[in-house]
């Protein structure tokens, strides 16, 4: 039995938990409020991000990251994207040497451009080969009500990732295993984004054909940029690349699409984050996507527009209107 544990009890960090157990390993959840981890441990349920799920009797839940972390072989992080770099700073004294490190998060850090991978790396001072990702279509609500998903473990270290891919595989999560972490977490993190553009079109009252275009423009985008900073291409027509990105399009559970519809009915982006109970990744990652780009030269319109909507005050109309009116390309050309 693998002793694990996981940094973070949100809706994706108690959900990931669960397969843990249910794929017989000893799992503690770390919470950063003791009342929500005394919660967790004795009803078995996380009434603030997963209230309709019952939790495996077996996992238990702490506020002492010290106790989560006492002999644990896989750490799983599992906190909003911006704020990993301060919450592994704080936890770095008692990350235990040896443990396989493994991200959740799907984004890419403010003013620095690095992906979650490299922030963990550079602040637990662990070689590349010993941090592995998760990523995929996996919307945490399904997975905790036990529904079938796939995923993929990316690692440099395919021996790393075959381990990861045991240790999570719960029948119902489906994980397999890659060796391009930069493109799966690229995927990722940008997949959000365009998301928030889907979102805005359906907010406007578009239909399919438009969101179908969106996503397959964004498709064309991640590729691109991904393309360019090395990554696999063939990454992007798999689990980490169309498959996250048609689930947080279209689903009605994806924070990001739901952000990006509430702008397109007019709301303020002000009221839009008071609403917004779990981090919508794709609203402060934009900026540094955009930013990565264009270091990369690298043309992302998609991207530029939200980043425009979300930061600069440009309305959801004129961006779509911004999109439609560029000129005409060849559907393969790099400035799409």
């Amino acid at each position: 039995m693998t002793r694990a544990a996981v940094l973070g009890a949100g809706s994706w960090g108690t959900a990931f938990a669960q397969v843990l157990v249910d794929a017989g390993n000893d799992t503690m959840l770390w919470a950063r409020r003791p009342e929500l981890a005394a919660a967790i441990t004795a009803t078995h349920r996380n009434p603030d991000y997963l209230p309709d799920i019952e939790l495996p009797p077996t996992l238990r839940a702490t506020p002492d990251p010290e106790e989560a972390l006492r002999g644990a072989e896989i750490v799983v992080v599992a906190v909003p994207s911006q704020t990993a770099r301060d919450n592994l700073v704080a936890l770095a004294d008692v990350l235990p040497r040896d443990a396989i490190l493994v991200s959740l998060m799907k984004g890419v850090e403010l003013g620095t451009t690095k992906r979650m991978s490299e922030v963990i790396c550079e602040v637990a001072d662990r070689p590349s080969d010993k941090v592995a990702v998760i990523t995929g279509p996996n919307l945490a609500k399904e997975i905790a009500a036990r529904q079938p998903a796939a995923a993929v473990v990316a690692c440099t270290d395919l021996a790393v990732a075959e381990m990861v891919q045991r240790a999570c595989n719960a029948g119902y999560f489906r994980p397999y295993t890659n060796h391009d972490v930069l493109g799966c977490e690229l995927g990722g993190a940008v997949k959000n984004v365009i998301a928030l553009a889907v979102g805005m079109a359906a907010g406007l009252g578009f239909g399919d054909n438009a969101q179908a275009s969106l996503i397959t423009r964004g498709l064309a985008e991640m590729s691109r940029l991904g393309v360019a900073l090395g990554a696999d291409p063939l990454t992007f027509s798999g689990l980490a690349g169309v498959g996250d990105l048609v689930a947080t399009c279209m689903s009605p559970l994806s924070r990001n699409r739901t952000f990006g519809e509430n702008l397109g009915r007019g709301m303020a982006i002000s009221d839009v984050i008071a609403i917004t109970r779990q981090t919508a990744e794709g609203v402060k990652s934009c900026r540094a996507i955009l930013d990565l780009a264009r270091k990369h030269d690298v043309s992302v319109p998609i991207t530029e527009h939200v980043a425009m909507v979300v930061h600069d005050g440009m309305t959801v109309q004129e961006m779509l209107t911004s999109l439609l009116s560029r000129d005409p390309k060849h559907e393969r050309d790099d400035d799409v």
